[in-house]
């Protein structure tokens, strides 16, 4: 099943302006939008290593899950995102890099 991506204000402002505007960051842009390709055709795709995110939930109590843009990468990437409200959606509400 394809998933249709919606992104939040933040989400969006992490991919177009701190990602694809900044000349230093190409490499991570490039594995942000190759995640954001899998996760609309499988979100539990192996390389993503989805999983449940267990300390915040969504506007209205969704489950929240982490996926991973980079691995074994310094402030490697990381998607959070969540199902819904239709069917086939996926809400992708922050882009950020790990800690």
């Amino acid at each position: 099943m394809k998933f249709i991506l919606n992104f939040t204000p933040t989400a969006k402002q992490a991919l177009i302006k701190d990602l694809k505007g900044s000349s230093n960051q190409k490499k991570q842009y490039k594995a942000v939008v190759k995640t954001l390709q899998f996760l609309s055709q499988n979100p539990r795709h192996p390389s993503l290593q989805t999983h449940l995110y267990h300390s915040v939930h969504g506007p209205n109590g969704e489950k929240i899950f982490e996926a991973y843009a980079e691995q074994n990468t310094s402030a490697a990437y990381r998607i959070f995102f969540y199902y819904g409200p239709h069917k086939g959606e996926i809400i992708i509400f922050a882009i950020i890099s790990h800690p």
